[in-house]
């Protein structure tokens, strides 16, 4: 069974919470930074990134499968649980050869500008520190017009 997709929904929060909303999961890598408007995501997008418990029904839908939600950060808007910006930017830090990096580069252009034009209040794991240096200028340069 296929989840619906982003273009039959107005918003990409209107899509998981109808596509996931019911489910015990959270939506995690660039699944959360749609939900937590930091990435605008793709129009035709199918896929969505879920940590689930379980195995679950939609076979678009990436269910990363862990034993429990405890040591994960997370927020409950519009009944659908999300990790927060900086659990997700260290999930994707930390799994870095197999994430969307476009959604990771533009999800910390918008996080940068909307806190000042500072990564203030962004907990990076010291694990994840070498990477962020490596690419946080791209953020800081994502939306500079050539």
């Amino acid at each position: 069974m296929v989840s619906p997709a982003r273009n039959e929904f107005l918003t990409a929060r209107a899509w998981h919470q109808t596509a996931v909303g019911d489910e015990d999961v959270i939506l995690r890598h660039a699944s959360a930074l749609e939900y937590l408007q930091l990435f605008h995501g793709y129009t035709y997008e199918k896929k969505i990134d879920v940590y689930a418990r379980r195995p679950g029904n939609y076979e678009n839908v990436n269910y990363c499968v862990v034993d429990s939600f405890d040591g994960l950060d997370f927020v409950n808007i519009g009944g659908v649980k999300c990790t927060t910006a900086t659990q997700t930017f260290n999930d994707m830090l930390a799994d870095y050869n197999n994430i969307d990096e476009l959604a990771l580069i533009e999800g910390l252009a918008e996080y940068y500008f909307s806190h000042g034009e500072s990564f203030n209040g962004l907990e990076v794991c010291p694990e994840n520190m070498e990477r962020f240096n490596a690419i946080k200028h791209w953020a800081v340069e994502y939306y500079d017009e050539a």
